[in-house]
Formats: C-alpha cells, structure tokens, sequence
C-alpha cells in the first residue's frame, strides 16, 4: 500500500555552525577566566531567547571553536557583537561525519 507524502518532506533541522574566534593566549586561561566567559555568553544567549544555542567549544592555544545551533548566522553575529567576543570565522556545518560514516550498509 502506498502512502501518500511519506517519505517525501525532510523534517527541518536548526542550523550549526562553527565559530572560529582568535584570542591569543586562549590556552592559558584559568578555570577561572574560563567560567566567567562560558557566564557572560550564557547571559547574552538568555538575553537573546532559545532560537540559538550553545552546544561546546574547543580551545586551543590561540583559539577557541565553538559550535552553535542557530536559525541563521546573522543571529550567531549578534551574540558575539553583545558578548564582545571575536567571531574571526563563521561557518554553517553542511554534515556530520565520523568512523561510522565509514561503514557499508548491509
């Protein structure tokens, strides 16, 4: 039996992006500096209603990538304008992959 419009419409799905932000000397910042910025993005998201989210960031030496979940970059901009946090890079996440991407389906 065929059922009409199955199959036919991708649920939508929110937007991620990754943030790519240079701050020299991001790895050498205590715990302590660490929680007061992870404080101030969650203040400016709160500010800013549930359309955009955090999920985590990395940070390494000189920089700190961040990935969110956004309706659109505009919204991304807008956070790190009110946070006064560099967004040297903005790039919307197109897939995910990882090992299992690898395997063959049966």
């Amino acid at each position: 039996m065929h059922m009409a419009g199955v199959g036919r419409f991708k649920k939508a799905v929110m937007p991620k992006y990754v943030i790519e932000r240079e701050l020299p000397g991001a790895g050498n910042l205590s715990h302590e500096q660490l929680q007061a910025v992870s404080q101030k993005s969650c203040a400016v998201l709160s500010e800013l209603g549930p359309s955009i989210q955090w999920v985590h960031s990395y940070v390494t030496a000189d920089k700190i990538y961040c990935v969110y979940i956004a309706p659109n970059e505009q919204l991304v901009r807008e956070h790190a304008k009110k946070g006064g946090f560099p967004a040297n890079q903005i790039s919307e996440v197109k897939e995910i992959i990882d090992p299992t991407t690898a395997e063959v389906a049966a």
